[in-house]
């Protein structure tokens, strides 16, 4: 059976499978009261315009040796594997059928933390990326819109425990983005396990 069969979104040129309680709450609630703990989280900035901004989240990249992952002007060498990372790497990898090399960490601390809209699409993770989202913490929304475009097309809830596979051609063709909210709403976790072709 194709890895997509179940796929709740039909989007032309993408492949999108979203798994709710993909673990119980019980093992993400776990998971993120350590990885909140352990991990030695940053805050880099970005220069856009000739000003620097802080990026506004916290983060953290892990993965094999040599697997630097380069985005927005930075460049992130790889911190590596945590026992609690490798094991939840060898669970998403039997869920994708499909190596992981890095995975990166985005920690919104509340609503006015953000991701902006972009895709996947750096080189070193070749033509058609598959990227796992693993969420724990607090529900954010996810906005997906066609590349070139202003209109928000889907959205989708992403929940404690939940995992969100994008693969195919999707970071070819879509932009995806967390936006910030006024509403009230729990810190977030959100793990990014990615595959690095050709590091940076």
């Amino acid at each position: 059976m194709s890895l997509f069969a179940e796929c709740p979104l039909d989007l032309p040129d993408a492949e999108l499978r979203l798994l709710p309680g993909w673990v119980t709450a019980e093992e993400a609630d776990r998971w993120l009261a350590q990885l909140l703990a352990e991990t030695p989280w940053e805050q880099p900035q970005v220069v856009l315009h000739g000003r620097a901004y802080a990026v506004p989240r916290l983060v953290a990249w892990y993965g094999d040796p040599g697997a630097r992952y380069r985005y927005s002007g930075l460049c992130h060498e790889p911190r590596p594997w945590t026992p609690l990372l490798a094991g939840i790497r060898r669970r998403v990898e039997a869920e994708c059928g499909q190596p992981f090399n890095g995975v990166l960490l985005n920690y919104y601390r509340g609503g006015q933390d953000s991701m902006g809209w972009h895709s996947d699409d750096e080189p070193e993770l070749g033509l058609r990326p598959l990227v796992a989202s693993l969420s724990l913490g607090g529900t954010r929304r996810f906005d997906l819109r066609r590349k070139g475009a202003t209109r928000i097309e889907h959205s989708l809830l992403l929940e404690h425990g939940s995992l969100l596979v994008m693969a195919g051609a999707t970071q070819h063709h879509w932009q995806h983005q967390v936006a910030k909210t006024r509403q009230a709403c729990a810190s977030r976790l959100n793990l990014t396990f990615r595959l690095i072709r050709s590091p940076a």
